[in-house]
Order: structure tokens, then C-alpha cells, then sequence
């Protein structure tokens, strides 16, 4: 079965199935007229999923809660028997990388696979990020809370391990299928919840509609929420700046102050934020966290799988990283230049999907 890649409308986007039918994601949309392509129906598809764009997904596909495929301008081939746990991101890098995984490939929860090569019978455990220009060989496994660097080329047949992820000890074909299926017995039912109305935002804000935003959310001009996104502002406050993104999978939520985003920043796939105040022209990596009471200047860039301690000032001017974050390098010409096409890339990103989904019947 074939949700075909075509160049046709948007509005007649899944086939024809019974409304409480897990076999397609919730969310389907084009990117650039280019719709999914599944070999055939998945096995399950959970609340909220999303599939976007130019990915070609194999058979037996299973895909979790909030899980997310996002192929916008490069391509996403998933082999057979892959399975994507909740609230996990495979997505790519524009400019530079497709994602390419191979057959019998078990992802965690919490998890992103960003614009690399994944092989086949590889294990990647929860809250794991594997970041642009990686290579997994077959028979690997990630362990949980790893993070992979970009252009890491990790060999199959061991257990890797850290942030950056290094070899622990060889692992057989054995364990590996051992580890898949335990992985897959304790993902459950899983523990999104449904999203919300969409809220009366103005026309230059995009809201994804699978994203959740509840209590005092503010978005700026220009700012994007994407898909299966969490704000959680039932406590505190939370205040997005003009064209600010919020990329999939992450999570805000307040239980004192608030959150506060400046804008033309960009918070990447499956942060974790708490009430923190965040400035303007930043760029807060893959997978990080962010502690209560944590203050980031302008022009700060936190790399991936970064955390920050409780009350925790970060200086402007400097790439951040490590747990905790502690200061890397200066923000070179290069970074600036990179952040802010980031930026322009999800303002126009953001024009596209609202678009789309408002072509939904």
C-alpha cells in the first residue's frame, strides 16, 4: 500500500480506514509535493504520529506515540521491520544529509536519528542522539542516553556507550535480537496525550496539529511550533519570540516562573526545557535539557545532549556543551551564519506546513 509520493493535492492524504484503525499516522503531509511512501500498511501507529514528506518507510513498520518522520528537503529510506518508539524524531539535515536505515532497526523512546546511516539489526536505545554524518554498522547497539557525534563512524558487532559514544564490548547477533525485544515488550501503550484545539495564533504562526499547548502560550510573529511539539503552561507562563522555531518532540513545561524565548532562536528535536529565560539568536541543540532557574544570553549556541545545572548562567558568545555545560569554543563567523540560515530555513518551513495542513480536509 502505497501513501504515494505525488505532486497531486493535499486533501485526500490517507486511505479510506475505520476512525480508531492504527494503521496510519495521524498526521500525514507533502513536502514540496512529495507525499510518504509505506510498502505497505505499518503494524501500529500510535497518538499523534507524523510522516512527512520524501521518506519511503518499509513493511512491518511499527511507529510509537508522537513518533515523528520528517523528510523535508532530503530524503528518509526505513527498511522493513523498523520500529520507532514514542516520541522519537528521524529527520534530516537540509543542505547536507539524507537518513538511510536499514531492515530490522529497533529505536527507543526519546530518541533522534538525524541525517545519518544506520545498518541493519542495529539497536538504538532510549534518549539516544545520533547526529548528522554518523554511521552505524550493523548488528550495533546504542545504549541508552548516548549521544553519537556527527561524521562518528561506529563499527556493528559492539555495544556502544557515552556522550561521545565509544565502544563498551562486542556484542553478538544473539544479544542484539535479545536487546530489540526487550526494548520493544517495555514500550507499552505509551503515554502521549492527544492534541488540543489549535490556538487562535496570528497568520504568520505556524502551530503543527499534532503539537499540545495548554494554558498561557505566547508566539511571537513568525514562530513555529512543529510537530507532536509539548507546552505545558498551566503554572508559569510561556513566551515564544518572533520567528522562533520549536522543533518535533520537545517538551516545555513551567512549574514556578515561566519560560521565556527570545527571538530568532531555535530549540532543535526532543529538548527538554524547564522555567528558564533563553535570549534572542540562540540555538539550543539536539536532545538537550534545560534546568529550572537556568539563564541563556543572546547569541549562545548549546550543542547537542547538553544539560545545564539548576540556576546555571550561560555566557554569550559561546558554543556550550557537555553535562554540564561548560564553554567549548568562541561562536566563530561560521556558527553565527549557520544559526540564523536555521532560522530562516523554519520561518519558511513554517509558511509551508501551515499551508498544508490547512489544505486537510
Amino acid at each position: 500500500m502505497q501513501l504515494s509520493r505525488s505532486s497531486g493535492s493535499s486533501r485526500a492524504l490517507r486511505p479510506p480506514v475505520e476512525k480508531d484503525d492504527r494503521v496510519t499516522p495521524d498526521l500525514i503531509l507533502p513536502y514540496e509535493g512529495v507525499l510518504p511512501d509505506f510498502a505497505s500498511r505499518p503494524v501500529w501507529c500510535g497518538r499523534g504520529s507524523t510522516v512527512i514528506g520524501a521518506a519511503r518507510i518499509g513493511a512491518q513498520a511499527w511507529i510509537g506515540d508522537a513518533a515523528v518522520i520528517r523528510a523535508d528537503g532530503q530524503s528518509i529510506s526505513l527498511g522493513d521491520r523498523f520500529w520507532l518508539g514514542h516520541r522519537s524524531t528521524v529527520h534530516i539535515a537540509t543542505r547536507t544529509h539524507g537518513t538511510q536505515v536499514g531492515d530490522r532497526v529497533t529505536v527507543g523512546r526519546n530518541s533522534v536519528v538525524h541525517a545519518c546511516t544506520v545498518g541493519c539489526d542495529v539497536v538504538i536505545e532510549d534518549d539516544v542522539v545520533i547526529l548528522d554524518g554518523a554511521e552505524i554498522g550493523d548488528g550495533a547497539v546504542i545504549e541508552a542516553g548516548s549521544t553519537v557525534f556527527p561524521r562518528t563512524k561506529l563499527p556493528g558487532g559492539y555495544a556502544y556507550g557515552g556522550t561521545p559514544a565509544r565502544a563498551n564490548r562486542a556484542i553478538g547477533p544473539d544479544e542484539v535480537a535479545e536487546r530489540a525485544e526487550r526494548l520493544r515488550e517495555r514500550m507499552g501503550d505509551g503515554s502521549a496525550t492527544e492534541p488540543g484545539a489549535l490556538p487562535e495564533v496570528e497568520d504568520s504562526v505556524f502551530v503543527a496539529r499534532t503539537a499540545r499547548l495548554r494554558g498561557r502560550v505566547s508566539l511571537g510573529a513568525g514562530a513555529s511550533v512543529l510537530f507532536c511539539c509539548d507546552l505545558n503552561a498551566e503554572v508559569g507562563p510561556i513566551v515564544v519570540g518572533a520567528d522562533t522555531n520549536i522543533q518535533d518532540n520537545t517538551a516545555i513545561r513551567t512549574r514556578a516562573e515561566g519560560v521565556v524565548i527570545g527571538r530568532d532562536t531555535t530549540i532543535a528535536h526532543n529538548v527538554r526545557i524547564a522555567d528558564c529565560r533563553i535570549g534572542a539568536r540562540a540555538l539550543i541543540g539536539i536532545g538537550a535539557t534545560i534546568a529550572p532557574g537556568t539563564l541563556i544570553a543572546d547569541d549562545v549556541m548549546l550543542a547537542a545532549g547538553a544539560t545545564t545545572d539548576p540556576g546555571q548562567m550561560l555566557e554569550a558568545g559561546y558554543l556550550w556543551g557537555g553535562r554540564p555545560a561548560r564553554i567549548l569554543s568562541a561562536l566563530d563567523a561560521e556558527k553565527r551564519a549557520m544559526m540564523i540560515r536555521i532560522v530562516e530555513g523554519y520561518c519558511r518551513h513554517g509558511r509551508e506546513y501551515r499551508a498544508a495542513q490547512e489544505g486537510l480536509a
